[in-house]
This record gives C-alpha cells, sequence and structure tokens, in this order.
C-alpha cells in the first residue's frame, strides 16, 4: 500500500502579520480600508520522508517567515485594478502606508499567493521531494479561507463505464 506523509506549519494570529485592503469591487462594507492580523497554516506533502524522518525541517522555512513578514506585516495590500490605486499611491509616497501591489486581495488571493511562495520554496528546500498541499488564511476565528493542491483524479460517468469494461 503505497503511504503518503503531512506535516503542517501554523503561523498564528499573534505572529505579527497585520496588514489592511479593500475588495473594491464589493456591494458591501467590505470596499472600505479594512484590516486583519492574518495566520497563516501550511500543510506539506510528501511520498518520502528525509533521513531525519522528517517531511519538512521547519527551520528552514525562514524564507517563507520573511516573505510573510515583508508581504504582510504592517503592510497595505491593493489591488493591481483598483481605480483608487493612484490615491493609495499617494499615500505611500507620503510614507503613510506600506504598499504592495498585488494581482487581486481577499483572503482566498491571499491563500493563493502564500500557497504558490510556501510551494516554490519548499521544492527549493527539499530539491523537489515535498510540496505544499494545502494552505489556510484565517482573518479570525470565522472567516478564513483555502487554497488546497488538486491531486485527485475525478471520474466522469463516462470514464467509469470505459474503466468498467477494462477490467472485464
Amino acid at each position: 500500500m503505497a503511504k503518503r506523509f503531512y506535516s503542517g506549519k501554523t503561523y498564528s494570529h499573534s505572529t505579527g502579520h497585520s496588514c489592511a485592503f479593500r475588495q473594491w469591487r464589493a456591494d458591501s462594507h467590505c470596499n472600505l480600508i479594512h484590516g486583519y492580523a492574518l495566520q497563516f497554516e501550511f500543510t506539506f506533502g510528501g511520498d518520502d520522508l528525509d533521513e531525519r524522518n522528517w517531511i519538512v525541517d521547519f527551520g528552514g522555512l525562514k524564507p517563507l517567515k520573511e516573505w510573510l513578514k515583508h508581504m504582510f506585516d504592517h503592510t497595505y495590500l491593493v489591488a493591481e485594478n483598483d481605480p483608487e490605486l493612484e490615491t493609495i499611491k499617494m499615500l505611500q509616497e507620503k510614507n503613510l502606508i506600506d504598499m504592495r501591489i498585488v494581482s487581486h486581495t481577499g483572503c482566498e488571493r491571499f491563500a493563493e499567493m502564500a500557497f504558490d511562495k510556501a510551494d516554490e520554496i519548499v521544492k527549493e528546500l527539499t530539491n523537489g521531494r515535498c510540496w505544499v498541499q494545502k494552505t489556510t488564511v484565517r482573518e479570525h476565528e470565522h472567516n478564513s479561507a483555502t487554497v488546497e493542491l488538486n491531486d485527485h483524479q475525478k471520474i466522469r460517468h463516462n470514464d467509469a463505464a470505459a474503466w468498467e469494461k477494462s477490467v472485464r
């Protein structure tokens, strides 16, 4: 039986990833500037453990911790297509914010950004032996978003019928 191993690392709300952003397309108060102390949870996967019987050496994740700090610690994240981008840039020019221009804002997109960056770091750290399986970003105890590796093959009805014929 083939086995797969998983381990997890959490950078909690108290880690200091307090950032602000707005959902400019929202039809609610979410289109206003607001912020959270974000929590990041990573699940790492691998088919084999290293010589220490680990998936990932958590001590080697300093580049991920530094990237999270750079992107989300007392920063303002703005979508590159926000119609108020020029206004927000003026705040940066006056040293009133530490701006990060990103493709999209919101918990789901922050989870995607963190997933992609962590996966890049972990694959480099483990020479491709491991990957990021899942990343969850929590705004607070009630709101979160998760991005998960889609490694489950889905069988459509037509495929299932063909499979049944092939095993008979």
